[in-house]
């Protein structure tokens, strides 16, 4: 019987040649189009005063100069940078510049992928080679991603951070700067610090649990007086943690307010202290009020610190200090006080026998 021409064992015997000629065919073409593209590069270089002045037209735009910063708090720091928006900007302005993210391999739930930046004009090549785990963390907890449009974003997620760190060696740093500065330039002239731009601003950061009690200790002011560098501060914080290189507790103190929005009760020991200071500010008041102004008086009752300060049973304020202290003349002399010499059932003396109706001591009999 004659074998079967169509069968798989003649067909891979065939196949084997074939597949290696396409191979050979891809590589090539791969080679020639590098080639050519460099050679297009350097046969028209790129004028740099043009293309920064480019960089710079585009950096008034309004639209980039929002995206084009990002920052995020790390060991207590602030630190912030361009964007991978402004640097894809800048690398299409500067021109002759190849660069992407490729996923090489994939297995067991990882992904082996490397971002490449290529000046074709002057030929220098950066990359970063990764791992991309095929996880999502949520704030309930994580979960493995099997979806192909999961592990895809993933992918472009991670990867866009190498792209921007290649693109930055490959491109000068000045002209990065420079791209900077007037991104800042333009956001604290067109700064929206309009009520309505203020309340859409608040509406963005209550979606991630912000309050406006948060961001007025933030900034050290009112937030119907937020002036356009703290808008500009406020809108690069926005952009962290919209993608999610931070979150609200690296920026803002979680202890001014309640998950409710209402401020916290003081503590028991600070309350104790301000009534304290009160009663002892109160019973100043009066005394003046009196008269009650003579160096024995004022000497009689030392002032208190209001930690530390006591109310007797007439209910004015008495250091415990100053009643150890004290002489016994002095003690006899302080309201509410009982002389070592009087019997403790004795009246306590009216102290306002001896003043006149002007407020002035006279004598006593």
């Amino acid at each position: 019987m004659a074998d079967n021409p169509f069968s798989v064992a003649n067909i891979s015997e065939v196949a084997k040649p074939i597949l290696t000629a396409l191979a050979g065919v891809e590589q090539q073409k791969a080679v020639a189009e590098v080639q050519a593209r460099m050679m297009i590069a350097r046969a028209n270089p790129r004028d740099s005063v043009r293309c920064v002045d480019m960089i710079l037209q585009d950096c008034t735009r309004v639209t980039l100069a929002e995206t084009a910063l990002y920052a995020y708090s790390r060991g207590g720091s602030d630190i912030s940078g361009p964007s991978i928006r402004l640097m894809e900007n800048i690398a299409r302005r500067w021109g002759n510049i190849a660069s992407g993210i490729k996923e090489i391999a994939r297995h067991q739930g990882y992904s082996e992928c490397v971002a490449y930046a290529w000046d074709l004009e002057s030929g220098y090549y950066d990359e970063r080679q990764f791992t991309v785990r095929h996880w999502r963390d949520t704030k309930k907890g994580g979960y493995a991603t099997t979806d192909e449009r999961d592990i895809y974003e993933t992918v472009a997620n991670m990867g866009q951070r190498r792209k921007r760190a290649v693109l930055q060696t490959v491109i000068p740093g000045d002209v990065t700067e420079a791209a900077v500065e007037q991104c800042e330039e333009t956001l604290h002239a067109k700064a929206d610090t309009s009520p309505e731009g203020l309340q859409k601003m608040l509406a963005a950061f209550v979606e991630f649990g912000v309050t406006k009690e948060q961001i007025e200790a933030r900034c050290q002011r009112r937030f119907e007086s937020i002036r356009p560098a703290q808008v500009v501060m406020l809108r690069r914080i926005y952009m962290s943690l919209r993608d999610e290189m931070s979150e609200p507790n690296d920026w803002f103190d979680r202890n001014e307010v309640t998950q409710d929005g209402e401020k916290e009760a003081p503590t028991p020991g600070k309350a104790a202290g301000n009534a304290a200071l009160r009663n002892h500010l109160r019973n100043r008041e009066k005394k003046s009020n009196n008269g009650d102004d003579s160096p024995q008086a004022n000497a009689a009752a030392p002032e208190a610190p209001p930690d530390t300060a006591q109310a007797d049973a007439t209910g004015q304020t008495e250091h415990p200090e100053a009643r150890q202290s004290a002489t016994p003349t002095e003690r006899s002399n302080v309201p509410g006080a009982v002389s070592p010499n009087t019997p403790s059932d004795a009246a306590p003396r009216d102290h306002n026998a001896g003043h006149g109706i002007d407020g002035r001591w006279e004598s006593i009999p």
